[in-house]
């Protein structure tokens, strides 16, 4: 779930027992109707001074025992450490401003409990936060428990390197057993962080969160800002002759919609043992004509390892 990946992109170590919940604090009206989802994107620093409030007036819960702990901008983390913690209960975060929050709901009745909790939770945090001009409340959803994964190393046998600014992210790399690689918080460290460590690897998962941020907020100009930024540091990638190249995405946010959508994303791939298409660029309407067509992101990682000569044939 959400949660675990934002707990362990700060550095949280948790216990298989853990519960952990990804928070955007958010702004809600006199009657409780969501009127900012993410509090204008409030600066981290002021996302560290509501956790210490909430970490004051609320550590523990029923003898369950809470920890607030600031990610980035409006995200946060609010772990729950205690005994008889059930994941299996629905998010508070509706998705979407202009409705209220919803009730933690048990999708398992092993769960009920743990979702009455996490409903008290919510009227004690708002209770705290009243009054609080920049946020006065916590959406929280993938409130879950770390799950047991092989590593990268054990299924594709290749070292791994995660870079990434965002939390989140490393939490994912962190989860399957990649290196967290240290880097600055834009593109051009990413890329230098990257040179720096190219021949120490075998895979590196870089990131690049701000297009999607910008594309959640509806700001169409500065995510093709973020793209074509993102452009220019190509040729610098390619000096360094990978065997592959893999661009592309883990989800569409379209500015028109401000959020995530069904879209399939552009994927491109460069490596000497591939065959070509002939387009001239790389778009959504350009990839609909190229040779690889659509399919499941699960094929992704097949056809790196495919191009890179380290797939095994089967039956051969």
């Amino acid at each position: 779930g959400r949660g675990v990946l934002e707990a362990l992109g700060i550095g949280e170590e948790l216990e298989p027992s853990d519960l952990a919940a990804r928070g955007n604090f958010a702004n809600i009206d006199e009657e409780g109707i969501i009127t900012d989802r993410r509090a204008g994107r409030i600066s981290t620093a002021r996302n560290k001074e509501l956790c210490v409030l909430l970490q004051k007036k609320i550590s523990a819960l029923e003898e369950v025992k809470l920890s607030f702990k600031a990610v980035k901008e409006h995200r946060c983390v609010v772990l729950l450490k205690g005994k008889d913690l059930v994941e299996g209960i629905s998010d508070t975060d509706p998705q979407k401003e202009g409705e209220k929050t919803k009730e933690a709901i048990p999708l398992i009745k092993e769960a009920k409990k743990t979702a009455s909790l996490v409903n008290k939770l919510t009227k004690r945090i708002n209770e705290v936060l009243k009054g609080e001009a920049s946020a006065n409340t916590v959406l929280l959803r993938g409130i879950s428990k770390i799950p047991h994964l092989p590593s990268f190393q054990e299924k594709y046998l290749l070292r791994s390197a995660c870079i990434a600014t965002y939390p989140m992210y490393r939490g994912l790399a962190k989860l399957v057993g990649m290196e967290i690689l240290p880097t600055g918080e834009t593109i051009k460290d990413e890329i230098e962080t990257l040179k720096e460590n190219f021949q120490n690897y075998d895979f590196f998962y870089l990131h690049i969160k701000k297009g999607d941020s910008y594309g959640e907020d509806g700001n169409f100009e500065k995510k093709v800002f973020v793209i074509e930024e993102v452009d220019t540091f190509i040729p610098e990638i390619e000096q360094l002759h990978p065997d592959v190249l893999v661009i592309t995405g883990d989800h569409s946010t379209p500015s028109l919609l401000k959020g995530h959508s069904w879209h399939p994303n552009p994927f491109l791939l460069l490596s000497k043992n591939c065959l070509p298409d002939n387009l001239s660029n790389f778009s959504e309407r350009s990839c609909c004509q190229g040779s690889l067509g659509k399919f499941p992101a699960t094929q992704a990682m097949v056809l790196m390892l495919a191009n890179s000569l380290r797939l095994k044939k089967f039956g051969a």
